[in-house]
């Protein structure tokens, strides 16, 4: 294992001990750190952000994690990418779930589910605030949705996106039979 490596091992446990939101917070972190929204943070963002979540790192640590999600050549990390690879590792049952419960949101199969997808697989007349008429249906599905939606709330998850949020949920469930199950019975499948 590099010393990249290391730094991201000691970064993905911090994210997996504040839970199922770990890296949704870490990336809400990270883009609040990204002064020029360019979707890329430099060295000195980096370490600046690092250090505030408690984990000092020195300049060429913080260099060598830039380097390796440095897609353009330009020095900076990409977000998106760094993200991802902070994702722990998921066992291939609980990935099988995670997609499969993905699949039956996305109805279109255009690998992206949005309200419209939602709104053949589940209906929110029944919710309070709708029956209320505090709030449309329409509304219930899009804050359901935004719950796997990255910061940019969008109105589309893509299955990396709901992978994102299932990773910290996974993590927090021990075997792989207990998460299945679990997953089997939230999404029905």
């Amino acid at each position: 294992m590099d010393a990249v490596d290391t730094t991201m091992e000691k970064l993905r446990a911090q994210c997996l001990s504040r839970g199922a939101s770990g890296i949704q917070g870490l990336a809400r972190f990270f883009r609040r750190l990204d002064q020029d929204g360019s979707r890329s943070l430099g060295a000195e963002e980096l370490q600046r952000g690092l250090a505030e979540l408690g984990l000092e790192l020195d300049m060429a640590e913080v260099r060598g994690v830039c380097r390796r999600w440095d897609r353009d050549g330009s020095g900076t990390l990409d977000l998106e990418e760094f993200l991802r690879a902070l994702r722990p590792p998921l066992s291939r049952a609980r990935e099988a779930v995670i997609t499969a419960a993905f699949a039956k949101l996305d109805r279109s199969g255009d690998g992206v589910v949005t309200v419209d997808d939602l709104r053949g697989v589940y209906s929110g007349r029944a919710h309070p605030k709708v029956r209320s008429g505090e709030w449309t249906e329409e509304e219930v599905l899009r804050r359901f949705l935004d719950n796997f939606d990255s910061s940019e709330k969008d109105g589309q998850v893509t299955l990396a996106e709901f992978q994102d949020y299932y990773s910290g949920v996974s993590a927090s469930v021990d075997t792989d039979e207990e998460f299945v199950a679990m997953m089997t019975r939230a999404w029905r499948l």
